[in-house]
């Protein structure tokens, strides 16, 4: 799969409520397994929220005393945060002849090329046996700057990443971040102070992820 080139039509949407999106969501994938619609990538942004998956402990959404709201979710991964800043990626795909893994890895590997391409070094980390999840986009240093929480179902994926451009980082400090007490979350806001180079527009950050998506590898 990391070699082919995927045929994935690209949809932008602004600012959408995260339970507005969901419900959205449920529609896009009906559509896709119906056959009515291709693959799609839906890109768009939240109002703050934290956002959790079945897995996680109650005691990690609450390092701070913040009022994010909290939102249970039917994905994979743990818990993350969605505000304004962050482009956030739902990937709605019919991979029914491919493997979950291999799709998290496509992924991993599609953020990577999307940001050396707008000129950040970054990489994907294998998990040790034993280890919670490091799926996601990371510098070489190991500050995580996309998080990945997918769902499958009948061969139908739904929710995808959320990538940081410029969002609030003190949101993060706020809770256990995927599942990793200690990780520290960045942006490309922050990457590109470090490095001296512009920061990429929105517009600039969407075009290169799919770009990257639909690509030869």
């Amino acid at each position: 799969m990391a070699t082919a080139e995927r045929t994935l039509q690209r949809v932008d949407l602004g600012e959408i409520g995260y339970l507005d999106a969901i419900d959205a969501m449920t529609g896009w994938a009906a559509e896709r397994r119906a056959g009515t619609a291709g693959d799609r990538l839906f890109l768009l942004s939240h109002p703050p929220v934290i956002t959790y998956g079945q897995r996680t402990d109650p005691a990690d959404l609450r390092r701070g005393h913040h009022e994010i709201p909290l939102v249970a979710v039917d994905r994979g991964g743990y818990a993350t945060y969605h505000g304004p800043g962050q482009l956030v990626g739902y990937l709605i795909m019919d991979i029914r002849d491919q493997g979950a893994a291999d799709v998290v890895r496509w992924l991993e590997d599609g953020l990577v090329r999307a940001l050396r391409l707008l000129g950040f070094s970054t990489q994907r980390r294998p998990t040790p046996p034993g280890a919670s999840s490091l799926v996601g986009v990371w510098t070489p240093d190991h500050r995580k700057v996309a998080s990945i929480g997918m769902r499958i179902r009948g061969g139908i994926t739904s929710h995808g990443f959320a990538l940081n451009i410029d969002p609030d980082l003190h949101a993060f400090e706020q809770f256990t971040v995927c599942g990793l007490p200690d990780v520290t979350m960045t942006s490309l806001r922050e990457l590109a102070e470090q490095t001296g180079t512009p920061l990429p527009a929105d517009a600039a950050v969407r075009d290169a992820v799919t770009t990257a998506l639909t690509e030869r590898a």
